[in-house]
């Protein structure tokens, strides 16, 4: 089965976030077939390659989002256009869970091995796109050993994304006093406590930039506030959406914002940390080495990158992240190709050391 007849194979298995099962048994059976060992946690299949301290992992997710409306061809239906593959997931991220599979396979196949004292590791895992409590990388790390390096397949059009932002959600509190709206002085108007907030917000950036990524961003989403027409309102609350990068931690933007506001400040969600991995880095400059028209570039969309923050990780895989949860989802079947090729290259030059 080459890597287009696997993605294809991918694609028409639906497999929503927390609905894997049926992916996770489809590559756990190839890979096996192929004569490697995989291994089973929940729906989130790994497997190895070699033995030894130096372990290099390649992960991607099987999961997809639900399918949107107007799909030019039915969602779960790999259909082909041209060099085009259209389908929920051909790219975000099916094209490098087949790329990153057929690549250690193909390998494995040829009799290649890493050098002694290395290993590569896949792990193919579930319910990256939820955004909630449950993770499957994130339960799986406990399984794996200690990493050296690591890829993460997201579509970056084969291009190394070096830095990613984190999301920090914040819930902001404004307190007043009720009266009747017809002796508005003897209130405290919460809504426009909110509103000189939200003023100073907007003259407000962060000072330190990022190389790759430039200045965090804090945007208001949502607001709420009143209870009736004609009462001072004692409460609103709107929220901030945070896209971090490594120039402050998470801890620290919280600082500044209850710092700016009058209002109180309530941290929704941090676990989204922003990372990075420096330029001079191995796994880097095994990526530059093996694609050396390649770009390093930072990234505003997350992943499961940040499950990796302690290991130096490349976001790279096929495909355009514009596509991604689309209706018009589709990947060029050529670079899906290129990748396979691509990850073999970064493999190689990864454990083949020396980048002085």
């Amino acid at each position: 089965m080459d890597v287009i007849a696997l993605l294809s194979r991918l694609v028409e298995i639906p497999s929503l976030s927390r609905e894997e099962k049926d992916a996770a048994d489809f590559v756990e059976a190839y890979v096996r077939a192929a004569g490697l060992e995989p291994r089973r946690l929940d729906d989130n299949v790994y497997f190895k390659l070699g033995e030894g301290g130096d372990r290099l992992l390649l992960n991607s997710h099987l999961d997809v989002v639900p399918p949107s409306s107007n799909h030019p061809y039915p969602p779960f239906q790999a259909v082909r256009v041209g060099d085009d593959l259209y389908g929920r997931g051909a790219v975000d991220a099916k094209a490098s869970v087949a790329a990153m599979t057929a690549a250690v396979v193909g390998l494995h196949r040829r009799g290649w091995a890493p050098p002694p004292g290395g290993e590569v590791w896949v792990a193919l895992t579930a319910c990256e796109e939820t955004g909630g409590g449950y993770n499957g990388l994130e339960s799986l790390r406990p399984h794996l050993p200690p990493l050296s390096a690591a890829l993460v397949g997201e579509p970056t059009d084969l291009q190394p994304c070096v830095a990613q932002k984190g999301l920090l959600i914040l819930n902001v509190h404004a307190r007043g006093r009720t009266a009747h709206a017809a002796r508005a002085h003897l209130g405290e108007n919460a809504i426009l406590k909110a509103a000189r907030d939200l003023g100073r917000l907007a003259g407000f950036a962060p000072e330190r930039a990022d190389a790759f990524l430039g200045r965090p961003t804090i945007t208001p989403t949502t607001i709420a506030g009143g209870a009736a027409r004609n009462v001072v309102p004692d409460a609103c609350t709107f929220t901030l959406d945070i896209r971090s990068t490594p120039a402050y931690t998470h801890d620290e933007l919280i600082g500044l914002v209850a710092d700016l506001l009058e209002s109180e400040v309530e941290v929704h969600s941090k676990r989204l940390i922003p990372v990075a991995t420096p330029v001079e880095t191995p796994i880097v400059q095994a990526c530059l080495r093996a694609l050396p028209h390649a770009q390093p570039f930072g990234s505003p969309t997350a992943s499961d990158w940040v499950f990796l923050a302690d290991t130096p990780t490349v976001k790279i895989g096929p495909g355009l992240s514009e596509r991604s949860h689309t209706p018009d989802e589709r990947i060029d079947c050529r670079q899906v190709e290129q990748a396979v090729a691509a990850y073999q290259g970064i493999i190689r030059a990864y454990f083949s050391g020396d980048f002085s």
